[in-house]
């Protein structure tokens, strides 16, 4: 049953006689604008290269009205383009919400925490040790980041983890490993620095449907083991006590969110390279859009997709017909992002 409560200004989903889930209107409509906007981005996106196609023609090419050579443009080149900017885009900022929820901070990030040094340094040592093969670079990725993030916890723990430890020993440990990754640049062949040097840029360019594929599979996993552990992040975020007088054992919960966040970020990294702030910046402009107290991992999965679709557009047609990695165009956005947040932190504390 869904009915809308006009005087509290909210939605009411009511899935089962017991169970029910509030969602102001407000984020509903910010919700809906940003799928709305992420389409239309996409159908822009689909025209945008060598052979250039006009959104009309989108349209009928996906509705099944063209078929001729255009349609082979479109849906066998540049779909999965899109279709991966929108899924790790999504991916990120559900992670970027995890870990801004669990460190009750929004630098807490795992961009700031440091999982993307760890997977570059996966990926690094999977191209020198096997080439330029692109699934065992992503494996690598992978496990990378889950061993950096075992570390980050493991030496962030004390009677439980604290928000600010764990960005601390999270800068720290990427700052070693980045030492590490410069110093496997140095060491291995020519050709093999390159390759890794572009895979760390963050790219989409020349992703395909057999790109596409595992990355749907790992993040619709990861989302199932999201559901299994329920609504239990918006309690964390109260603070412990609150949460073990609501029934929740916040040490286990705060571990399971922990491992589902690193999945999402490994996926994303695996597949495209570390894309920075996407996580960082989507949960607090979603945040700060909807008006939400908190972080919600909805909005923020949504804003993480309208803006790294955003972002590869620009990284298209800002240099064309050169195409940027979209990483540069988040570092450049995101860097600024940040130099604005710490401000609004440090007034806020003054």
């Amino acid at each position: 049953m869904t009915a809308v409560d006009f005087g509290r200004r909210q939605w009411v989903l009511r899935p089962g006689p017991r169970h029910s889930t509030r969602m102001p209107l407000r984020s509903v409509l910010v919700i809906t604008a940003l799928v709305v906007g992420a389409m239309l981005l996409a159908v822009l996106a689909l025209g945008v290269g060598d052979y250039p196609v006009t959104p009309m023609d989108v349209v009928n090419v996906i509705t099944g009205q063209d078929s001729s050579f255009t349609r082979v443009v479109v849906l066998d080149f540049r779909l999965p383009r899109i279709l991966l900017a929108l899924v790790l885009g999504a991916a990120l900022g559900i992670s970027g919400a995890i870990f801004q929820a669990l460190t009750r901070n929004p630098l807490g990030s795992p961009d700031v925490i440091g999982f993307g040094f760890g997977s570059y340094t996966g990926a690094l040592v999977a191209i020198a040790a096997f080439g330029a093969d692109y699934y065992l670079t992503a494996l690598g990725a992978v496990v990378g980041g889950l061993i950096t993030a075992a570390l980050v916890y493991l030496l962030a723990y004390k009677s439980g983890i604290a928000g600010f430890r764990l960005i601390i020993v999270g800068i720290a440990v990427g700052a070693a490993l980045s030492s590490v990754n410069q110093w496997i640049v140095i060491r291995i062949k020519l050709h093999q620095a390159i390759t890794a040097s572009i895979w760390n840029q963050g790219t989409l360019n020349g992703l395909e449907w057999g790109q596409l594929y595992p990355v749907l599979i790992c993040v619709g996993v990861a989302l199932l083991a999201l559901l299994t552990v329920g609504t239990e992040l918006p309690v964390l975020q109260m603070g412990d006590d609150a949460a073990g007088a609501l029934g929740v054992r916040p040490e286990r919960a705060r571990l399971a969110y922990f491992v589902i966040g690193v999945v999402f970020v490994a996926v994303a990294t695996a597949a495209a390279g570390p894309i920075s702030f996407v996580a960082l910046a989507a949960p607090q402009l979603a945040r700060r859009l909807t008006g939400a107290p908190g972080v919600s991992m909805c909005s923020a999965a949504v804003m993480g997709a309208f803006l790294l679709l955003l972002s590869d557009l620009v990284a298209q047609i800002a240099l064309a017909p050169a195409q940027l990695p979209v990483g540069a165009v988040t570092v450049s956005v995101g860097g600024l992002y940040l130099v604005w947040l710490l401000v609004i932190q440090a007034r806020r504390t003054a």
